[in-house]
């Protein structure tokens, strides 16, 4: 299917589970197009607001994360960039976070599965309820956004590449522009993973995992391919969590991964300590809008990891 203008074509529901070069397109677009996606939820319809935690030991792995397209876009050449600017992320009116037994940052500390499910407003935007006196401001935008790789044969959606794929970078929202490095003709680009909030670093491995209608911009820019993907955004990125400040914990030491898991265990005893908050609850709530930071990465032999905490949340 052909499209000569943004209006020529319906929304882009096609899906599948691997990154493939040699994929048929779905879709074929000019450079400058504007493409919708309807994005199922990254459960692949395995979750629905009527799933228990029960349901999550069930999951089939080789359908997480669906993506959708793959869309050819004309002029895409290898070496060449492809911008995407992501036009408009509307989420579904519903949600789930999941402790998933074996992922997550802490994943030996919470082996138990959990499930916690959202109620959204996809069109006011309003901060999604967790629990009473408790609300995350939403700032919708899709986890996978990718090309397909030059190497041959299938490869997994779950992780993130050079070419882009799940790079679950929480500042790809409304009007960020991600640039990648095309490797194959028509650069053959997908999305999927839509989420309606996320702290960086999704520290339990969910955020609020959502149904999603994504608009993207597709541009091609000849020969500006970066090594890595690329991001340019337009304004403050912070401001929905700004407005009563934070708390800060830290983990320091001289391993990085073991400085993050120090930093997200002194949150979760703060949460539990000062707001009455089950662990799991704590960790789940972290992952959704908790911020983890490297403070410092110079005094050898050891660094600093912050995780901050927006006090918004606590309304």
């Amino acid at each position: 299917m052909t499209a000569d203008d943004d209006h020529a074509h319906p929304p882009v529901t096609a899906h599948h589970y691997r990154w493939d070069g040699s994929l048929e397109p779905c879709l074929t677009v000019c450079s400058g197009a504007t493409v919708e996606f309807e994005l199922r939820d990254p459960s692949d319809g395995q979750l629905s607001p009527a799933s228990a935690a029960a349901d999550l030991s069930a999951l089939d792995w080789d359908r997480v994360p669906p993506v959708h397209g793959p869309v050819f876009v004309e002029g895409a050449e290898p070496g060449d960039a492809l911008l995407v600017t992501v036009k408009e992320a509307r989420p579904g009116s519903w949600g789930w976070t999941a402790n998933l037994p074996g992922f997550g940052l802490l994943a030996d500390e919470f082996a138990e599965p959990a499930l916690h499910l959202w109620r959204l407003d996809p069109a006011g935007l309003s901060a999604a309820e967790f629990a009473p006196g408790i609300a995350v401001p939403l700032k919708p935008f899709p986890g996978v956004v990718g090309v397909a790789p030059a190497a041959a044969g299938e490869h997994a959606t779950v992780n993130p590449r050079n070419v882009g794929g799940n790079l679950d970078m929480r500042d790809l929202a409304a009007g960020a522009t991600l640039v990648l490095p095309v490797e194959v003709p028509g650069a053959l680009l997908s999305c999927g993973d839509g989420h309606a909030a996320q702290g960086d670093g999704e520290v339990c491995g969910t955020a609020i995992e959502v149904p999603m209608t994504l608009t993207l911009q597709l541009d091609v820019a000849k020969g500006a391919a970066p090594h890595t993907p690329r991001l340019a955004l337009p304004g403050p990125v912070t401001h929905l969590l700004d407005a009563r400040g934070y708390d800060v914990t830290t983990g320091i030491g001289s391993d990085l991964m073991e400085a993050s898991r120090t930093a997200v265990r002194e949150m979760i005893a703060l949460l539990a300590a000062e707001h009455d908050l089950s662990p799991m609850d704590a960790y789940l709530l972290c992952s959704v809008c908790a911020d983890l930071r490297i403070s410092e990465i110079v005094d050898q032999p050891d660094w600093v990891v912050s995780l901050y905490f927006p006090r918004v949340v606590f309304v």
